[in-house]
């Protein structure tokens, strides 16, 4: 082989190991690595509003809630439609009807076992094994939703999808 035929050949060679090579995509990241505040864990306080009776106001209770403090459990039942009175007892009633039918103990470890089984059965190709690329996105590709597929079954169904995009017409 000719010295030019054999720089061809290593250069292609160190170009496909060099695509081969990628950092794991950030979504699978759930912990945050950033040095920064995390923005979910920071709650706005809500107006402050002096109401035209005084005598209105609630005594003041150390360690109570304030008037101003944010409620996400309020704040979402108001913007999906719901009652914002019965938000006080949601979180219990909530978890009651997601548990009626019981608790598998120990659900978690099973789950990791499976979802570990499931992806050593999908592994990937020889190369991507040999250099240990992340293969999980291809290993779950038939189980992912096709969401645009899926609101089009729902609008054909007569299901009304008022959050999603309306629909085009041409």
């Amino acid at each position: 082989m000719t010295r030019l035929g054999t720089g061809f050949v290593t250069l292609t060679l160190l170009v496909a190991l060099a695509a081969c090579s990628g950092a794991d995509p950030r979504l699978m990241n759930l912990r945050n690595t950033e040095a920064g505040p995390d923005e979910f864990a920071i709650l706005p306080n809500e107006p402050l509003v002096i109401p035209t009776e005084l005598s209105a106001l609630p005594t003041p209770t150390p360690g109570g809630a304030n008037r101003a403090d944010p409620n996400p459990e309020a704040d979402a039942i108001a913007a999906l439609g719901g009652n914002v009175e019965r938000a006080g007892g949601v979180g219990g009633d909530l978890m009651g009807y997601a548990t009626r039918f019981g608790v598998t103990p120990g659900i978690r470890e099973t789950l990791a076992s499976e979802d570990l089984e499931y992806r050593r059965r999908n592994d990937g190709r020889l190369m991507e094994r040999l250099f240990d690329v992340n293969v999980y996105y291809r290993a779950y590709q038939p189980l992912a939703l096709d969401r645009y597929a899926e609101l089009e079954r729902l609008r054909r169904a007569g299901i009304r999808t008022p959050s999603a995009p309306p629909a085009t017409t041409q």
